[in-house]
């Protein structure tokens, strides 16, 4: 699957919670005119994770004035009730995260069957076992470098070498899964995720008020993975 997503050397993603959410449509086409590979949706369901953000119906108000792929990133506790509504919506992959989901392999293939393209999060105090058995399910393993729930969090390189071990899972099995990290991502610590074999990097506040502007933002952010991952 994943037939949408940008085969780029590192993928640069990033989360719209720190955007404007007034302006949400010009937000997004600003990133897309950046140069951004997708753009991350974080929904936050108020009980998964201390926080509320924003339903299906802002992403799709959003689909229409970008080209850009959409992923949603559920944070919620319940996903399995509402991914129809986010394909509908605009999102070609979903994210749901293992600790969610207690019929995992169940959910994943649901995604699939829904038409879009399957991921998995793993908080930073779950064990990359958690998600070893339904791998072939997957077509994104997201590793969060910051435990889920707010934006502007302090990276954790402390996951690094958690980053590694899947990097070195998905090459031994042979498997053409995308590597994304999200949390605390920003020019002093992408390197470091690049480096333990992260390929997508998913930045909000770092990326938002970075000086130069977004585009400059992502061409710093995206040659650093670079020249790290080399």
């Amino acid at each position: 699957m994943v037939s949408d997503m940008v085969a780029a050397p590192a993928r640069i993603v990033p989360s719209v919670l720190p955007a404007d959410f007034a302006r949400m449509g010009e937000e997004c086409q600003a990133l897309e005119k950046a140069g951004v590979d997708r753009i991350q949706w974080d929904v936050m369901d108020g009980h998964f994770v201390p926080n509320l953000t924003f339903g299906p119906d802002v992403v799709a108000a959003s689909r229409a004035v970008v080209d850009l792929p959409f992923e949603a990133h559920l944070m919620v506790t319940n996903p399995d009730a509402s991914l129809d509504r986010w394909v509908v919506a605009g999102c070609s992959l979903l994210i749901v995260h293992a600790e969610a989901c207690p019929h995992l392999h169940r959910t994943l293939a649901a995604i699939r069957e829904a038409g879009a393209s399957s991921g998995v999060a793993l908080n930073p105090a779950t064990p990359l076992d958690a998600v070893a058995h339904v791998l072939d399910l997957v077509d994104l393993l997201l590793v969060m470098t910051v435990n889920p729930g707010f934006g502007g969090q302090r990276y954790l390189a402390t996951m690094e070498p958690k980053i590694a071990a899947a990097r070195r899972l998905i090459d031994q099995r042979g498997l053409d899964i995308e590597l994304e990290v999200d949390g605390g991502i920003g020019p002093e610590t992408i390197a470091g995720a690049a480096a333990a074999g992260a390929t997508t990097f998913c930045a909000g506040s770092a990326l938002f008020g970075f000086d130069g502007g977004l585009e400059a933002g992502v061409t710093e952010l995206r040659g650093r993975a670079i020249q790290a991952a080399r």
